[in-house]
């Protein structure tokens, strides 16, 4: 029996008539516009303002980013400014590269001021945009699907990642399919927000810990996806960073829940500050 694989595009940018777009940037805004939407409809559900979700998202949405281009960078900064490299291949977002930590950690700081400034209670929004958050990022994923990249060991499954030559990291050249960790990944993320749209309606959840389990949930299935990437990373005794940054994340999140179930059941009774 020949197997079935995964073919990878020939090309990682999509055309619209003439107009050449890039497959990352094109799927990155696609899932933000996605986010937006969902993250209305759940905070209108809650007692918030039609509009508000995209008034706070002009804050969110560069921090964002930025934040994710810095945590990419930092992270394996010898890419971009060690011997022999370009660093304006720093700022070339499209070709790639946003460490979602970062992207959580300084969104969430565009968050807070757009909520200040709009005199919302953070918590309670960041429960309503949660699950379109990583709904988002199940669609971003496909964006590295175009771009060949963030793929995991070689492997001979049915549902094997075929890789151009071009793509595969030193050591690796000979081997032809590999672990699909974008797929893995989208498919988890797809999971986590359909679970918590349904945790959240089940047990009237509030304060953040809709927010939290989102976090704890996809640092969760990050785990597995980092023990089977292949690509250059920072490591600490041997581990991928990634690692320990999703283990301190999970910790946080389940403590967090943990405590604000205790002292703050049930959904918040304020969205606006006075």
């Amino acid at each position: 029996m020949i197997p079935i694989t995964i073919p990878s595009p020939s090309t990682g940018v999509l055309y619209i008539g003439s107009l050449p777009l890039r497959a990352y940037s094109l799927f990155i805004i696609i899932g933000i516009f996605v986010a937006i939407w969902l993250g209305n409809k759940r905070w209108i559900e809650r007692g918030g303002k039609l509009g508000q979700v995209s008034d706070v998202a002009i804050f969110a949405v560069p921090f964002g980013i930025i934040g994710g281009r810095i945590y990419h960078v930092a992270t394996d900064w010898e890419k971009y400014f060690g011997a022999n490299q370009n660093w304006v291949e720093a700022l070339k977002i499209w070709n790639g590269g946003l460490g979602i930590w970062g992207a959580i950690f300084f969104g969430g700081i565009g968050a807070w001021i757009g909520c200040k400034y709009y005199k919302i209670y953070l918590p309670p929004f960041a429960d309503a945009i949660a699950p379109g958050i990583i709904f988002a990022q199940a669609i971003g994923r496909l964006g590295n699907y175009f771009n060949q990249e963030l793929f995991g060991k070689p492997t001979n499954v049915s549902w094997g990642l075929e890789i151009a030559e071009k793509y595969r990291p030193a050591g690796f050249e000979s081997f032809t399919t590999f672990h699909p960790t974008f797929l893995y990944e989208l498919l988890w993320n797809v999971f986590i927000g359909f679970a918590l749209i349904y945790l959240d309606k089940r047990f009237k959840l509030g304060h953040g810990r809709v927010f939290a389990l989102y976090v704890s949930f996809y640092s969760l299935g990050r785990l597995f996806v980092e023990d089977l990437r292949i690509d250059e990373a920072r490591l600490i005794l041997g581990l991928r960073f990634n690692i320990f940054t999703s283990l301190a994340v999970i910790i946080g999140g389940l403590v967090y829940f943990a405590l604000s179930n205790k002292y703050r059941p049930g959904q918040d009774k304020k969205l606006f500050r006075s």
